[in-house]
């Protein structure tokens, strides 16, 4: 259910003015140089090249890197993705992240979430920067570790020359050393820019709606592996919002995540480093009790003819409850005990090992008792 939105609050002309003029422009001039000129390679070139770069540096750079500080980068690293990124046109990464941040926070807040899913499609998609709405209000109270970044900062005042220089300047550049300079404005200048955004957005509104939620089901956030495919890795919401220091998103070896493949590849070069991974127990705990949820919902949803064959679904639920609650005891203890027994002590790879094995056993279990009972429901 959405929440209505004022038409009353005041438009922000810059946002509107971009969003739309772009937009507008790429469907009429895209289409229009097309009918009267061919397109060259180079320039097709030009706009898959600059697209993934502008993609996956907001993914990589503004999401995972600065708005939730799920790895720390190379300053060579930091310097491209902020390239790219200034070049995507989606504010500085000051604002991005902080307000970012504000929407983890606050998710589906309609009054505190900037882009909240619970006030509409439109509204996440694009309304939330067509007015000047309340909770956009920039508050930069939670990025102080952004405020102190130099080469953040530096943006950040900037950042108007830097975006449209590098929009204007690049493209040029490239579509002068190729000898199609039309061509390479309004393929990797003005479309990629729409496509960079339109992909990016479907991340706040698209994977809010449409999908699964195998981890929580407290938020609107959604798992899409199609989305995933279009905005580098994104698409993997509904984990993204349970865990979101951890950087990845999609975390089976399946799952594609190209944003992921790229900081972990970088970690291999030295360029990248302290890559947060979330605690595998803590993941299958997630699932399994989504999966006690959604059998509960089932067997209330019976009709009332039903409930005397479901009596020994519900014995085995409640048996496999019993257990997944002592493993979680057991879990608990072990931590404690792991932190007890190092919190004086080098953590040494022979103090480490026992519970290593222990915490590896205990996360084989959850796993099987996840597939018991995929099997029952």
């Amino acid at each position: 259910m959405s929440t209505r939105v004022s038409p009353t609050r005041p438009i922000h002309w810059p946002s509107t003015i971009t969003l739309f003029g772009t937009s507008i422009a790429a469907i009429i001039l895209v289409p229009l140089y097309a009918w009267f000129n061919d397109y060259s390679t180079a320039a097709w070139l030009s706009f898959i090249v600059l697209s993934i770069l502008n993609g996956m540096s907001i993914t990589a750079g503004y999401h995972r890197l600065w708005a939730h500080r799920t790895y720390e980068a190379h300053w060579i690293v930091r310097f491209v993705v902020m390239f790219f990124g200034t070049m995507a046109v989606q504010n500085s990464v000051l604002i991005w992240a902080s307000g970012h941040r504000t929407h983890h926070r606050h998710v589906d807040d309609p009054k505190r979430d900037p882009y909240s899913a619970k006030r509409g499609f439109w509204f996440s998609h694009m309304g939330w920067m067509i007015r000047k709405h309340d909770s956009g209000k920039e508050d930069f109270s939670n990025a102080p570790d952004l405020l102190k970044d130099p080469m953040v900062m530096f943006q950040h005042r900037h950042y108007t020359v830097l975006a449209l220089g590098i929009n204007f300047g690049l493209p040029m550049l490239i579509g002068y050393c190729v000898n199609d300079l039309w061509g390479v404005m309004l393929l990797g200048g003005l479309m990629r820019l729409v496509w960079s955004h339109q992909t990016t957005f479907l991340i706040n509104s698209l994977a809010h709606i449409w999908g699964q939620r195998p981890y929580t089901d407290q938020n609107t956030a959604r798992d899409n592996a199609i989305l995933a495919i279009f905005t580098y890795g994104e698409g993997y919401h509904n984990y993204h919002h349970q865990f979101q220091y951890d950087y990845r998103n999609g975390i089976k070896w399946y799952h594609i995540d190209p944003t992921k493949w790229l900081i972990a590849s970088l970690s291999y070069l030295g360029l990248t480093k302290k890559l947060k991974r979330c605690d595998t127990f803590a993941i299958e705990k997630a699932r399994i009790a989504m999966q006690f949820k959604r059998a509960e919902e089932k067997m209330l949803a019976q009709p009332f003819s039903m409930q005397i064959q479901m009596e020994s679904v519900k014995a085995r639920l409640t048996q496999e409850y019993a257990h997944f609650s002592l493993v979680l005891q057991d879990w608990a203890k072990l931590k404690e005990a792991w932190y007890l027994e190092t919190k004086n002590a080098l953590k040494n790879s022979e103090t480490m090992l026992p519970y290593k094995t222990k915490f590896k056993a205990m996360e084989v279990e959850m796993r099987l008792q996840r597939k018991r009972l995929q099997t029952l429901l």
